[in-house]
């Protein structure tokens, strides 16, 4: 049976509308679902998937799970996300000099939910507060905070130091980390959504080697890698532990500033 029999289901009124972003670590998740006569996925970078939520151009965005306390009435699909228990590979800071002397940190604005870590993994673990500059104008800063695709095929010479994120956070917390999750509306209808995403997910990670050769290779991965990638540093369910760290990053966004206080209790679907 295809991948759009299996997803299709019973349409809808009205197609449904998904937010995602565009990197290799979601196609796992977004397998099949653009073959599905009954919705309509959208690819954008991160940063961009709370707008459409907020202006309803999305029934639900795999959104970064900071934006979650940023946008009332939301509930997080515990259908999928991505994450790690341990190093991300394509969350990273470069720097010019030894961490601990960083003053200046140019970040990729594509993501909230890494900028956010970055500042949380730099106050906790390095006693760190420096001045965050856009790496679009600002390409002179000790370190760079860079995440995504680029991270490895497009890796920058001249930095010596690096710290994965997702290393980083779990040594600090003992956690895995979640940067995205598929998040909707409290009110929104989305049917049999939830269980169709669970298996777009399913079918994404029994077909890692047609992802790796459709999309990761053409970008400029080694296939090896990328495999690994995808089945070793990164996770796809969202379970009571991912659910854990999400609580606990919020809570530290809002003691470094990050979000306002008190963090929302985090609703779950």
């Amino acid at each position: 049976m295809s991948s759009s029999a299996i997803l299709s289901g019973r349409k809808p009124r009205q197609a449904l509308r998904i937010g995602s972003v565009s990197y290799l670590n979601a196609k796992p998740l977004i397998y099949g679902l653009d073959e599905a006569d009954d919705l309509r996925l959208t690819l954008d970078v991160p940063s961009r998937l709370l707008d459409g939520l907020r202006q309803r151009l999305f029934d639900v965005a795999l959104l970064p799970v900071i934006d979650y306390q940023r946008l009332e009435g939301l509930r997080l699909l515990t259908s999928g996300g991505i994450g790690s228990d341990g190093p991300t590979l394509t969350v990273r800071i470069f720097s010019r000099v030894p961490v601990e002397h960083i003053t200046t940190l140019a970040v990729d604005t594509d993501s909230h939910t890494s900028v956010a870590l970055a500042k949380i993994i730099l106050a906790e673990s390095f006693n760190l507060r420096p001045r965050f500059m856009d790496l679009q104008t600002d390409t002179d800063a000790q370190a760079r905070l860079l995440i995504g695709d680029k991270v490895v095929c497009n890796e920058p010479p001249g930095f010596a130091h690096q710290i994965d994120l997702g290393q980083a956070w779990k040594e600090l917390t003992g956690l895995p980390f979640l940067f995205a999750a598929w998040t909707a509306h409290r009110d929104a209808d989305l049917g049999d959504l939830r269980q169709r995403l669970e298996s777009a997910k399913r079918l994404g990670l029994a077909n890692v080697e047609q992802i790796v050769t459709r999309h990761a290779v053409p970008r400029g991965w080694p296939a090896a890698l990328a495999r690994k990638y995808l089945t070793k540093n990164l996770i796809y369910d969202v379970g009571p532990q991912q659910l854990e760290a999400v609580r606990r990053f919020h809570e530290l966004a809002c003691r470094h500033g990050i979000i306002a206080q008190p963090p929302k209790e985090l609703e779950t679907l």
